[in-house]
């Protein structure tokens, strides 16, 4: 239900609008270019052959690859998007 001058829909529309902005973040962060690696370019421990399949052109390992998410900066937390009680959360 969406209030004031929202139309119907307005929340899902604001919910599908940051789930898709995080997907294109990921998907630009990820280094697809050529085949995945066997092993870590970091570590040298193997990469699972799992892991390679369901990450074109991976080439960290899983714990590697978290250390390097740590560092990463994230966008703001809040959708820019929404309405502006959404902003003042």
């Amino acid at each position: 239900m969406a209030g004031g001058w929202a139309h119907d829909g307005a929340v899902q529309d604001q919910i599908d609008s940051t789930v898709n902005d995080g997907i294109d973040e990921v998907r630009r962060r990820l280094e697809r270019q050529g085949p995945s690696l066997t092993h870590c370019e970091e570590c040298e421990e193997p990469i699972p052959p799992a892991r390679r399949e369901a990450v074109p052109g991976v080439r960290l390992c899983v714990a590697c690859q978290a250390e390097a998410d740590k560092r990463h900066t994230h966008q703001s937390g809040y959708n820019r998007r929404g309405s502006k009680d959404s902003q003042l959360r």
